[in-house]
């Protein structure tokens, strides 16, 4: 199951990129170390990608009878959940709504642990954290959809242009940094794939986790624009499928298996809902789940800091949508312009013909928290 050489590392490693997307050179040395790991058999680059903690964030790796489990990291089975909403978007108050959101902080008044028993997970202490977002880049946002490329596929789904839609990234919380903890230790060797067992079970159990957490968080927000909705799709980009010996990680990366798949931009900029195509097999049934970061979280902060009254501006953005984040190093880290040009990834992808548009999507409301960090209340003080 061992590399024989960095040559025939470069060989596996594919990038689903031009120019255009501008990729950090760190994050492409990242994809080269990963191609180098034991048992990596094929690496797949694509457009979002950038540099993360344990290798590149947007990317699949195949390997032959090894887990690295490490790759997909803390937040097993983070991924996006469309829905689409009963109600046109003109006939939505934005201004009553952005209170109205404040029911997504704190934690759900639901019975976590009863909803975890009936998808038969058993998350333990972390069964509270149902039905929360957290932190980072995560978020729910109502959107409307703006334009259909392709309507046919878009009829499938009840979605019609102005209609009211949901889009929610969120994770398995801190069950599924639990889960690492308990089945990996260091290294970058990987697990034997016999000696697994244990570790995949309990990242099923998560990637499940992630997937109820978002529908929780949604059920929350529809209860706040007082509509219902209807599952288009779940995509999970953090996580291991097995297949015999083959062993699929996706880090930040899309399944182009399951059907439709959002991709989403930044908070201030058009997402999509897009059509898998076959595509080349080189790019391992993965797709980008989101534009990529450009600029990390410290550098943000401070360019943000330099630029007089812009922190905020950054509650607007310049498509008119509203963001919720009264956390102020938050929102800072996740400006828009710490993002890459969706629409350069979006044409990337179809240039490989791995994508066909079927509809944009624009922002209405960004919620990430409303409530301020004792360190966001401290620095207001000083």
């Amino acid at each position: 199951m061992g590399n024989s050489s960095s040559v025939d590392a470069a060989a596996r490693v594919h990038i689903f990129a031009s120019s255009n997307s501008w990729i950090e050179d760190t994050a492409i040395r990242q994809l080269h170390q990963l191609a180098e790991r034991n048992g990596i058999v094929a690496v797949a680059g694509l457009p979002d990608i950038h540099p993360g903690h344990h290798g590149p964030v947007g990317a699949a790796a195949l390997a032959d009878g090894v887990v690295h489990a490490d790759v997909i990291g803390t937040d097993i089975g983070c991924g996006m959940q469309f829905w689409s909403l009963d109600v046109a978007a003109r006939k939505l108050n934005i201004d009553r709504l952005v209170q109205r959101f404040s029911v997504l902080e704190g934690p759900w008044i639901g019975d976590g642990a009863s909803a975890l028993e009936k998808r038969g997970i058993d998350a333990g202490d972390f069964a509270s954290s149902i039905g929360t977002i957290g932190g980072g880049n995560h978020f729910c946002e109502l959107q409307v959809v703006e334009k259909l490329t392709d309507e046919d596929a878009a009829r499938q789904h009840n979605i019609v242009v102005g209609s009211a839609a949901l889009l929610v990234h969120s994770g398995s919380r801190g069950f599924g940094a639990h889960v690492l903890r308990q089945h990996y230790s260091s290294g970058t060797t990987g697990i034997p794939l016999q000696d697994a067992s244990d570790y995949l079970k309990a990242h099923d159990a998560a990637v499940a986790y992630a997937r109820l957490n978002r529908e929780v968080i949604a059920a929350r927000a529809m209860t706040a624009i007082r509509t219902d909705g209807m599952l288009v799709t779940d995509q999970p980009h953090n996580l291991v499928e097995v297949n015999g010996t083959s062993v699929l990680h996706r880090k930040g990366a899309a399944p182009s298996d399951r059907g439709l798949v959002p991709i989403a931009g930044s908070r201030g900029t058009f997402s999509y809902l897009v059509e898998p195509l076959a595509g080349p097999a080189q790019a391992l049934a993965s797709l980008s789940h989101g534009a990529g970061r450009k600029h990390d979280r410290g550098s943000m902060e401070r360019r943000i800091r330099t630029a007089p009254g812009k922190l905020q501006a950054l509650t607007r953005t310049r498509l008119g949508s509203r963001v919720i984040c009264t956390d102020r190093r938050l929102l800072m880290e996740e400006a828009p312009e710490a993002y890459k040009d969706i629409s350069n990834v979006i044409a990337d992808l179809e240039a490989a013909k791995l994508i066909r548009v079927v509809a944009v999507l624009r922002p209405l409301i960004t919620f990430k928290t409303a409530r301020e960090t004792r360190e966001d209340v401290r620095r207001a003080r000083s």
